[in-house]
């Protein structure tokens, strides 16, 4: 994993009894020392192995179009107007968003991507016009193109700022008791932009993928915060 992924995520993963391996920040994909690279060789160096390829794993995707549409569309009734959630590996979002416009065309699908990554230009723009830039947030935008990400069933993207997520993350706990991270945060606040333009009420579905309390050393640490210019 990224060495900007939190204590928290390495700590739970080893308590598990996983083996680690922290690979440097800021690499390009296809560096022998990225997260991606890394996890294809020891899974080609390791017998039994297997490598989930997630990012390009269209098993991904079939699972929300299978399951977290359905679960979202049963629990609103079919009254969605709008679903709004970041792209990591895209399959979420991608899934989510064929099952929901086959259930009604006019439902939009929203993307929140930070700052920094490479998504928000290539579905405006066909390429990257602004180069990559690092971010606090983990878990969504890229600095390469996931097959799990499908365009076609998305109409929009908001782009968001580490200040932004981070600022949100304590509101929402010391507001909403809800304690999410900052993955959550983005797309919340995606969404809250994206609100102003709706000339009608509307039903927005933002989803929120995790838990803060895996963020405790970054979201909830002030002296953290401090030293990244969040606060």
């Amino acid at each position: 994993m990224p060495a900007k992924m939190s204590m928290e995520k390495r700590a739970t993963l080893r308590g598990y009894g996983a083996e680690v391996i922290i690979t440097p920040n800021g690499v390009e994909p296809d560096d022998p020392e990225s997260h991606y690279s890394v996890a294809k060789r020891i899974a080609a160096e390791t017998p039994g192995a297997y490598y989930t390829n997630q990012y390009h794993n269209q098993d991904n995707t079939d699972m929300h179009y299978k399951t977290t549409g359905p679960e979202i569309w049963d629990q609103m009734d079919g009254k969605v107007d709008l679903f709004v959630g970041g792209a990591g590996t895209g399959g979420t979002i991608t899934g989510v968003g064929k099952f929901l416009k086959e259930k009604n065309p006019d439902v939009k699908i929203v993307c929140a991507d930070p700052v920094g990554s490479i998504l928000y230009d290539l579905f405006y723009h066909k390429e990257v016009r602004t180069p990559t830039a690092s971010y606090q947030v983990e878990g969504i935008g890229e600095d390469m193109f996931p097959e799990c990400l499908n365009f076609d069933y998305i109409d929009d993207f908001v782009q968001t700022t580490d200040k932004e997520a981070f600022t949100l993350c304590q509101e929402l706990t010391r507001k909403e008791g809800l304690m999410v991270g900052p993955s959550c945060a983005s797309a919340l606040s995606a969404a809250i932009k994206y609100s102003e333009k709706l000339e009608k009420p509307s039903n927005i579905v933002v989803i929120f993928p995790d838990n803060g309390s895996k963020y405790l050393s970054k979201t909830f640490n002030d002296e953290w915060l401090k030293k990244h210019g969040i606060v």
